[in-house]
């Protein structure tokens, strides 16, 4: 009994495959041709053509699917450039055989809705590939750098402060060689005291001589720095003090 509705079943299967050839229907879909330069029919070519541009509108709508795991976004945005690449050959056919150049002409629509990363040109990501991990900082604006400054920039809030030109004027230099002064006084009082000596000209006999000691420019120098690293620091930090409170 099951033998004979297997046969029924395949003789209605046949009949009905028998009709839509008669009618020009139940066609085999073809599959399109691999090498694309050896189609020499223009309308052939723009057929393929559009065949393709119909995958790709249907793959660009799945691929905004939430649904799809990330592997299936790779690998659906990788048919997608294979499919943008195989639509391209079939343009440049077109031109080769006459016709319309759809590159110049045609829409960008599906072009536009794809995204390539800077400096990387030639592949696109579409939908939710450009947000996948490690794709979707490809498309972040880099960080502001910090403007480098000129060297006119750069002496423009250079005064007079900073060579210590007016050290004089707010005591520093004046304060620093009265403190230097007074301990070398203090230095030679002590040796002379401990030593006994005195210091005979042209065979009189005169009070001591004391050896003043004089500071060198660079020993001034440092202690000019230093003062006026403290200087600025305690304005910075009155500064400071003051737009706390």
């Amino acid at each position: 009994m099951a033998r004979n509705e297997e046969k029924a079943q395949s003789m209605l299967y046949r009949f009905r495959e028998a009709k839509n050839a008669e009618l020009g229907g139940s066609k085999k879909p073809e599959r399109r041709p691999f090498r694309i330069a050896e189609v020499t029919s223009l309308t052939e070519a723009e057929r393929w053509r559009r065949q393709v541009i119909g995958e790709i509108s249907r793959k660009v709508a799945k691929i905004q699917d939430t649904g799809l795991s990330d592997y299936q976004v790779r690998d659906l945005n990788d048919e997608i450039n294979k499919l943008m690449r195989e639509k391209y050959r079939w343009e440049q056919q077109i031109v080769d055989l006459g016709g319309v150049d759809y590159r110049i002409t045609g829409p960008k629509t599906l072009d536009a809705q794809g995204k390539e990363v800077p400096g990387a040109r030639g592949y696109k990501y579409f939908g939710r590939a450009k947000d996948l991990p490690g794709v979707k900082e490809l498309f972040q604006p880099p960080p502001p750098t910090l403007k480098e400054r000129n060297r006119a920039e750069l002496y423009r809030n250079v005064d007079a402060d900073y060579y210590g030109y007016r050290d004089e004027e707010d005591g520093t230099l004046l304060e620093y060689e009265e403190e230097e002064e007074q301990a070398a006084f203090e230095k030679d009082e002590e040796q002379y005291a401990d030593d006994g000596d005195s210091m005979q000209v042209d065979g009189a006999p005169t009070d001591a001589i004391t050896k003043l000691y004089v500071p060198s420019q660079k020993e001034i120098e440092s202690h000019l720095v230093e003062r006026r690293k403290r200087a600025i620091m305690e304005r910075y930090m009155t500064q400071d003090t003051t737009q706390n409170s």
